[in-house]
């Protein structure tokens, strides 16, 4: 494709990705003008991958009723082009996208047709430029068979490399075995299960007033509770072989693991009566997280309690929490050369199937 082609194709906004928070110009720009950054881990040149990265698809927005202005939330810019330039100047060789969940209450033709529309706009872009995206699908979760049937028809055919999905559906918990024919059919495909957080609504009163708490607060206490019950409920254990990446470094269990193991030491009245098979800071190690934490000190306890092995960069391109998530890992002190290489891009080219 020209680009020519590929500019009108990029900048598309009813039907075509959108990629909230960049400005205008050319998507080929950063290629065309040969200003990729090049990293490199001790001299040797190192493909980065992200895999926390979002945008969105007008024209299923516009079937759910919201427009992508309404999407935007604070500091988000306006819709344009520079997707490829920005990766360029951040030194990101690869993103994996993925779509928030807005449709978990929509009802089964509604949900169909969204996913249908965003996974053939996800696999056409990564067609388009298959050295810089990969995507992962989006599922219609609330109908876990029909959830099971998305995933594999994206993954067979469409070439996505996963599904990202939000922490919980409607009334039910990660860990209700209603979403069991989800899950097996994940683990059957071994791809990645990329989780993102959609918020504490009950707590929403809780979130008024100043610093915007309930993505402050809200979505890292949101994963939290998700990954405990995949923990608690046992549904690690009834699929062992699921891999699951959760964004922002896991929210806030990591930071306070060891409570978990002694949670019901502490009030044995609490347990319901599901046997874990080892102690639940063990399951961390089972999971994967991106490196979306801020800060060295962040960086080296969640590597402490998951292991480097268990990391990935995660930028949350285009929303800009994390300046520059490379040298994060770049500069982070007490890291290997081949922890840092593994971060940035070895561990997810193997769960995405990227090659290198």
């Amino acid at each position: 494709m020209s680009i020519r082609n590929s500019e009108h194709r990029c900048a598309h906004n009813d039907g075509g990705l959108i990629f909230t928070g960049c400005n205008m110009s050319n998507a080929a720009q950063g290629q065309a003008g040969g200003r990729r950054r090049q990293v490199l881990v001790n001299g040797k040149r190192v493909k980065t991958i992200d895999v926390h990265a979002h945008c969105v698809v007008a024209e299923a927005l516009a079937l759910l009723g919201t427009t992508v202005e309404e999407q935007r939330g604070p500091g988000l810019g306006d819709v344009g082009s520079r997707r490829i330039a920005e990766m360029d100047e951040q030194g990101i060789d690869i993103e994996a996208l993925s779509i928030n969940p807005l449709w978990y209450h929509a009802e089964r033709d509604l949900a169909t047709e969204v996913v249908r529309i965003q996974n053939e706009k996800l696999a056409d872009w990564c067609d388009t430029y298959p050295d810089r995206f990969v995507a992962y699908a989006s599922v219609a979760l609330q109908f876990p068979e029909l959830a099971a049937q998305q995933l594999e028809y994206a993954v067979k055919k469409l070439g996505l490399r996963g599904a990202a999905v939000g922490t919980s559906i409607p009334g039910r918990e990660f860990s209700d075995p209603y979403l069991h024919p989800f899950w097996k059919k994940a683990e059957e495909l071994g791809v990645l299960i990329f989780i993102h957080p959609r918020g504490t609504a009950p707590l929403e009163s809780r979130f008024k007033g100043n610093g915007w708490l309930s993505n402050t607060i809200g979505n890292p206490l949101d994963t939290t509770i998700a990954l405990s019950h995949l923990i608690f409920d046992g549904m690690l254990d009834h699929f062992p072989g699921l891999k699951i990446c959760s964004a922002h470094g896991g929210g806030y269990l990591p930071s306070y693991a060891p409570r978990s193991d002694n949670s019901l030491r502490v009030a044995p009245e609490m347990d319901t009566g599901v046997k874990l098979k080892k102690k639940p800071t063990e399951y961390l190690r089972d999971m994967y997280y991106d490196t979306l934490v801020f800060t060295d000190e962040a960086l080296r306890h969640l590597a402490a309690e998951v292991g480097v092995d268990k990391l990935v960069i995660g930028t949350d391109h285009p929303i800009p929490w994390q300046a520059d998530s490379v040298n994060h890992i770049l500069n982070a002190p007490g890291f290997t050369d081949a922890e840092k290489r593994a971060m940035l891009s070895e561990t997810a080219a193997k769960l995405l199937g990227i090659p290198l």
